[in-house]
C-alpha cells in the first residue's frame, strides 16, 4: 500500500491522525508526518483518513490490478515517450490514460527503481521514521507502460524524433515528454567530495546512506522520532562514541555534523539532525537562512529558529576547504572567518542542476536555467520557436507565468510538478483549441523543528514584506510580499490554513499592503524592505487576474496597474 499527501493543500486539521494514528502523526501545531508505505492492515482507516480529509490531501493507490480492466492497446494512434520516471513523469503518464490515451506509452529513467517521493527523504526517512526505499508513488495499475529503468538519455533526435539511450538503443516517439529534473550540486573539490563522511542528499540511495551514519552517531539512535527528542532547552546527554570505526573529533566533543547551505534542504536536514540529538553546524554564505526563497527579513526568523533550537548557524561564512585524515575520512572545515571545526559527517546541501547535458547538441532551448517552454508546456527551439511534439514538465522547465510579469520561472515545488504535468498530458493529445494554459500558483512547503512553513506566490518577487496576522515572537504569522503596491507572495509559519486565502488575492492582483476584515490584523501594520537577494530580477507590475479553478477553466485576462 503506498499514500502520499500533498502538503501544499494540507491545513492540519489532524482527522488523519485521529483516524489513522499509526500512519500520520501530528508535529507541532500543523505539521503532518506521514508513513508512505503503510502496512496493508491499515488500509481501511487510511481510507477514512482520506475521505475524512476536509481539503482532499490524502492520495492512496487509486486502483488494484484486479479492479482494472485491461487497456486497449490495438488502437496506437501515437506514441508518447517520457524520459524522467519521477513525480511529473508519474503524474502526466496517469494524466493521459485519465484523458483516454491508448497508444503506446514509455517511460525512461536513470534511477532502476519505480517513481517514488522526495520530500520525505529529508524528514522521515533521515530520522528512521520511515525506510528510504518504502517512499514510492502511489499510481494506477493501468499505466500499460513501457518501463526502461535504470537507463539514461544521452541525446535528442528532433529531425528523426528519436531519443538515444546509453544502452546502445533509442526510442522513437510522436509526443516527448521532459521531465528529467535535478540532481544534487555536488561539492566543487572532487578529491575532497571523495571523502569518507561526505554527503548529498537527493535520491533514496542518498538517503539511506546518510541515515546509516547519522544512526550511527545519533544519541537516539536509528529508530529516532522527533517526539523523542528533548526540548530546545534541554541540554542533550552526551553522544556515544562513534561506531564503526568512524572519528571522534579531536576536542574529545560530540561528533558533529556540518551542513554546507541553508535553504530548505540544508534547513531540513539540520532540524532531522538535531531531532537526533546531534550536534549541527550550518555554515550559510547569505546573511540568513532561506534568503534566496523568502528574503531577509523572514530569513531572520528562520535563523532564529534554528539557533533556539540548538544549531551552531553560521551566516556570512563560506566554507574554504574540508580536510580528511590519514584514512580518507572527513576530519575538519576550515571556514572563511578564519576558524576550523573538527567534524564527521559533511552534508553539502548546494542546491541543485537541472539535467540538460543531453540536450544541448538537440536544437532545443536549454541552459542551466532547465528546457525553456511557453505557458502550454511546448518546448522552444534555440530559435525560440515553439514545437508540437515536444513538451516539458517539472523541475527541469522553465515557463512564463502571467502572473509574474510573464517572466520566465523555473519552480522546484512539488505542486508545481503535478500541476504541470497534467497540463503537458493534455496539451500532449489535445488540439491546438482545446489546450489549457499552465496558470499554476506556486507554492511550496518545509517542515522545520516542529514549524511547519508554507508559501504561495513568489515572495522574491517584492521589494517590501509586511506580518499580517499572527506573532513572530509566538512562531505563528502570516507575512504579505508586495512589488509596487501589488501583492506577489505570503509565507506562513505555523499559519497554514490562511494560504488559500492570500492566494486568491494574489490571483486576483491585490494590492498591498492587504487589507481586509476577515481576520484581526496588528493594530500597526508598517511595510519594511523585504532584503532580497537579486532585486534587478523583480517582476514588473502585477498585469494579470486568473479565474477558473480547474486547469480547464483557468485564464487570465489583463488589469491595469494603480501606480
Amino acid at each position: 500500500m503506498r499514500v502520499v499527501v500533498d502538503l501544499t493543500k494540507c491545513q492540519g486539521y489532524a482527522q488523519c491522525a485521529f483516524l489513522a494514528p499509526s500512519s500520520f502523526q501530528m508535529q507541532g501545531d500543523e505539521a503532518l508526518m506521514y508513513d508512505p508505505s503503510p502496512a496493508d492492515d491499515q488500509r481501511d482507516r487510511i481510507d477514512r483518513a482520506a475521505a475524512a480529509c476536509p481539503v482532499q490531501a490524502i492520495q492512496i493507490d487509486r486502483l488494484s490490478v484486479h479492479d482494472m480492466p485491461p487497456v486497449n492497446v490495438e488502437d496506437r494512434p501515437s506514441r508518447v515517450v517520457i524520459i524522467g520516471a519521477s513525480l511529473a513523469g508519474l503524474r502526466a503518464a496517469e494524466a493521459l490514460r485519465e484523458e483516454g490515451f491508448t497508444g503506446s506509452l514509455t517511460l525512461v529513467d536513470c534511477e532502476d527503481c519505480e517513481p517514488y517521493d522526495r520530500p520525505p527523504l529529508s524528514k522521515q526517512a533521515l530520522s528512521g521514521r520511515v525506510a528510504p526505499h518504502g517512499t514510492a508513488l502511489p499510481h494506477r495499475a493501468d499505466l500499460d507502460a513501457h518501463w526502461r529503468l535504470g537507463v539514461t538519455a544521452i541525446g535528442l533526435d528532433l529531425a528523426g524524433r528519436r531519443v538515444r539511450l546509453d544502452d546502445g538503443t533509442s526510442v522513437p516517439f510522436d509526443r516527448l515528454l521532459i521531465t528529467t529534473g535535478v540532481r544534487a550540486r555536488p561539492w566543487p573539490d572532487p578529491v575532497e567530495a571523495a571523502l569518507d563522511g561526505m554527503f548529498v542528499l537527493r535520491t533514496r540511495d542518498d538517503a539511506m546512506h546518510l541515515h546509516q551514519r547519522l544512526a550511527a552517531l545519533a544519541p537516539y539512535g536509528a529508530a529516532a522520532h522527533l517526539t523523542d527528542a528533548p526540548p530546545a532547552d534541554t541540554p542533550l546527554p552526551p553522544a556515544p562514541l562513534p561506531k564503526a570505526g568512524l572519528p571522534l573529533p579531536a576536542d574529545g566533543a560530540s561528533p558533529r555534523v556540518l551542513v554546507i547551505g541553508a535553504g530548505f534542504a540544508g534547513s531540513e536536514v539540520a532540524s532531522t539532525c538535531r531531532s537526533m540529538g546531534l550536534d549541527v553546524i550550518v555554515a550559510e554564505a547569505a546573511a540568513t537562512p532561506l534568503a534566496g526563497a523568502l528574503g531577509g527579513v523572514v530569513g531572520a526568523v528562520a535563523a532564529d529558529l534554528q539557533r533556539e533550537h540548538g544549531v551552531d548557524l553560521r551566516c556570512g561564512v563560506t566554507v574554504e576547504a574540508i580536510e580528511g585524515d590519514p584514512d580518507g575520512r572527513v576530519r575538519r572545515a576550515r571556514f572563511s572567518d578564519g576558524t576550523t571545526a573538527d567534524v564527521a559527517v559533511v552534508v553539502a546541501a548546494l542546491g541543485g542542476l537541472r539535467n540538460v547535458e543531453w540536450l544541448h547538441d538537440s536544437g532545443l532551448a536549454v541552459g542551466e536555467w532547465g528546457v525553456a517552454c511557453d505557458a502550454g508546456c511546448r518546448a522552444f527551439d534555440v530559435n525560440g520557436l515553439v514545437l508540437d511534439d515536444v513538451f516539458v514538465a517539472g523541475d527541469v522547465a522553465r515557463a512564463p507565468n502571467a502572473m509574474f510579469g510573464y517572466q520566465f520561472l523555473a519552480l522546484e515545488h512539488w505542486a508545481n510538478a503535478v500541476s504541470q504535468a497534467e497540463v503537458a498530458a493534455h496539451n500532449m493529445i489535445s488540439d491546438e483549441s482545446d489546450r489549457w494554459p499552465h496558470l499554476h500558483m506556486p507554492s511550496f512547503w518545509s517542515l522545520q523543528f516542529g514549524t511547519n512553513i508554507k508559501a504561495v506566490g513568489v515572495p522574491t518577487f517584492a521589494d517590501e514584506v509586511v506580518v499580517t496576522q499572527g506573532s513572530v515572537q509566538e512562531r505563528r504569522f502570516a507575512a504579505a510580499y508586495g512589488y509596487k503596491g501589488r501583492l506577489t507572495g505570503a509565507v506562513t509559519f505555523n499559519h497554514g490554513k490562511w494560504l488559500p486565502f492570500y492566494e486568491q488575492l494574489i490571483e486576483q492582483a491585490a494590492p498591498f499592503p492587504p487589507r481586509f476584515t476577515t481576520v484581526d490584523q496588528p493594530e500597526s501594520m508598517v511595510p519594511v524592505a523585504a532584503d532580497v537577494p537579486d532585486p534587478k530580477f523583480l517582476a514588473r507590475d502585477a498585469t494579470v487576474v486568473v479565474t477558473g479553478h480547474d486547469p480547464s477553466s483557468r485564464s487570465a485576462a489583463f488589469v491595469r496597474g494603480t501606480r
